[in-house]
Order: C-alpha cells, then sequence, then structure tokens
C-alpha cells in the first residue's frame, strides 16, 4: 500500500468514518426517506449536537469513553467484517438455477429497494443468480429477534408472520404480514446488526435468499474492477486531469455504461437533458438548428471528449443534437451523481461553455 493510501486508511479509522457510513445507511433503510441528501444532512447535524452536548458535560470524558466502548463492544459482535480487495476479487461467481419467470419476478421484487436499486445490469444478474432456495413450513422461524443477521429473503410463494417484542413486554406483537414479492432482512446485507423482529412462516413457503458475504464480494468485486477499468481511461479525460486520484475514483465508482449504434441519437436538442457523457469509444456528431430552422453540425466528438454537461449546469433543455456515427461506447452519471462528484470542475465546465459554437455562426 503506497504512502497516500496509507494516510487515507489511517484517517478514516481515526475518525471512524466507515462507522459513521454504515449508521447512516442503516437509517436511510429503516425511515426511507424521500429527500436523501436532507435526511443525511438532519442526521449529521443532530449526531453533531448530541457529540457536543455530551462532551460540554463536566464527566463528559469518563462518560464518553464508557459509552464509546459499551458501543464498540457491541459492535464488534454484530458488525460486518472487514472484507479484502483480495478477497473480493477471489470471489468464485455463484449460479443456483432459476428459470426465467423466477428471475424476472426477483427482479421486480428488489426494484425498489435501496440495496438493489443503484445497481447495475451486471451486478443486479451476478447478485439474483447467487440467491439460493429455502423452504419452510407452518411455524417456522425464518429469523429470530435479537439474532445476528446474515440473510437477506425475498418470498416466492407463501406468507410470513412478523413479530415484534417491545423492551419490558413480556411476549411479541404480531406486527405484519409480508406475502407473495415481498422481502425482509435488507439490514443484514449491509450491517450485522442484530434482528429488530421475528419473521415465522404462516403457510407453506419458498424463499430465495442471499448472505450478508455473497452481497458484498460481489459489489466491492465489481467496484473495483470498475476502478481499474476506468481510472486510467479518466486521466486521459483533460476535464478530470486537475482531479486527484480520490476525487477520479469518486468519478469511476459513479459511471455508468452505455453504448449506442450508429445512427442512434443519444440526446436531443430542445429536450430536458439529466445526463452527462463521456465518450470512451467511438464518435458523435453533434448537430444544432438556429432559430430561421436551418439544421447544421457545429462538431464532432471522440474518446475522452463529453457532452451534455449544459442542461445540468444551467436546468435549460438541450442546446443541440448529439448522435452516434459510428458504434460508440460512453459513460455516463446523471444529474444527482453529476452534480456530487464533478462539483470540483464545475468552474471549468461553466468556462468551457462559452467556447462552444452557435451553428450559423462564424462558418
Amino acid at each position: 500500500m503506497g504512502t497516500l493510501e496509507a494516510e487515507v486508511q489511517s484517517y478514516l479509522q481515526q475518525h471512524n468514518v466507515e462507522q459513521l457510513l454504515k449508521d447512516i445507511v442503516v437509517k436511510i433503510c429503516l425511515k426511507k426517506p424521500d429527500d436523501v441528501l436532507e435526511f443525511i444532512k438532519e442526521y449529521a447535524s443532530a449526531k453533531q449536537r448530541e457529540d457536543k452536548a455530551r462532551l460540554s458535560e463536566d464527566d463528559a470524558p469518563s462518560q464518553f469513553e464508557h459509552q464509546a466502548a459499551r458501543r464498540a463492544s457491541r459492535r464488534g459482535a454484530v458488525s460486518a467484517s472487514v472484507m479484502s480487495a483480495d478477497d473480493a476479487l477471489s470471489y468464485e461467481k455463484k449460479i443456483v438455477p432459476k428459470d426465467a419467470a423466477t428471475m424476472l419476478a426477483l427482479q421486480k421484487s428488489v426494484s425498489g429497494n435501496v440495496l438493489f436499486s443503484h445497481l447495475e445490469a451486471d451486478e443486479l444478474t451476478a447478485v439474483l443468480d447467487a440467491m439460493f432456495l429455502s423452504v419452510k413450513k407452518p411455524g417456522d422461524v425464518i429469523i429470530q429477534q435479537g439474532d445476528d443477521g446474515d440473510n437477506f429473503y425475498i418470498i416466492d410463494s407463501g406468507t410470513v408472520e412478523v413479530w415484534i417484542a417491545r423492551e419490558g413486554d413480556s411476549e411479541p406483537e404480531k406486527f405484519s404480514e409480508i406475502s407473495e414479492g415481498g422481502s425482509f432482512g435488507e439490514l443484514a446485507l449491509i450491517y450485522g446488526t442484530p434482528r429488530a423482529a421475528t419473521v415465522k412462516a404462516k403457510t407453506d413457503c419458498k424463499l430465495w435468499a442471499i448472505d450478508r458475504d455473497t452481497y458484498r464480494r460481489i459489489l466491492m468485486g465489481s467496484t473495483i474492477r470498475k476502478r481499474k477499468r476506468y481510472e486510467g481511461f479518466l486521466e486521459q479525460v483533460p476535464l478530470l486531469k486537475d482531479l486527484d486520484k480520490w476525487e477520479r475514483l469518486a468519478v469511476a465508482d459513479a459511471l455508468e455504461p452505455c453504448d449506442f449504434k450508429s445512427g442512434d441519437v443519444i440526446v436531443k436538442q430542445s429536450e430536458e437533458g439529466n445526463e452527462f457523457f463521456i465518450i470512451v469509444e467511438g464518435k458523435v456528431s453533434v448537430t444544432q438548428t438556429n432559430d430561421s430552422g436551418e439544421t447544421g453540425e457545429v462538431a464532432q466528438l471522440e474518446a475522452a471528449q463529453y457532452f451534455g454537461e449544459i442542461a445540468l449546469l444551467t436546468h435549460e433543455a438541450r442546446k443541440a443534437t448529439v448522435t452516434a456515427l459510428e458504434p460508440t461506447k460512453c459513460v455516463k452519471l446523471d444529474r444527482g451523481r453529476f452534480e456530487r462528484v464533478l462539483g470540483p470542475c464545475e468552474a471549468i465546465l461553466r468556462r468551457d461553455m462559452s467556447n462552444y459554437k452557435k451553428y450559423g455562426e462564424s462558418k
């Protein structure tokens, strides 16, 4: 590990960043807020106020140390173990046979789940391929409240009951039922938190499950391979040359690949724009229709060049049409990711906007 990597790892450990991010994701999964960024901001502010208030007490140091030790001890027993890059890359793909109808049903079940909705097609396929069958009879306990979580389940057929024992109550109460197409246990995939409820089979149940280790190996391995694939390429993109390594890695993690055939219209003038594109290989033509209704080409773009940023920066409609001149591979960022990872480049993007030639000007 290089000096810079070692310094970053030391910083992350010193400031407990991994644990903080885990806590935030757990809260998001539990609350399912509509505005995720606003939720994170409020959570961070509340945590900051809580920490300041705790440290301001007269006995704050000893009390804080006691609470931290207690939290560390508790989390040490249940948190997910650290996985190395070698562990992730050594993952051997698991394929549990399923028919097409089952795969479609599984895709539908996880489509709205925050832990799956961000996956690229190959990542989602790998996760669904690895899901194994679990058959339960009425009365069988599938997960037990308080136990360490390890599996996430999707119900293929049947109904389960969710029971919760409130603190101080002697008997658990029935909270809800989940039937075909439903799912439960997702927090186990990202954080080894104790189960928050007991889930029992009400009827004969056919479930598909995946364990935390497999899920994390698939995602981490995919991220590492993606970084290696794009890191060298991004160094050749003039827009990104002033970013440091970690900023470029953030861009690499956020990129989504997309392929176009010759003649495909990638963006169209006057339409709403919500995506930014960088060309990996191939060539595109940029055309524009002026106020007189005349249409002409204003530029051709090739590998390492980009387009689509104006609509994202100005919130206006597309200023030009971009068409693939040959089979073209691109990577793209949606509006949210564009604003998040290309913030350091905004000044350059706005500066370069003034350099674009309009059709009919200085032909």
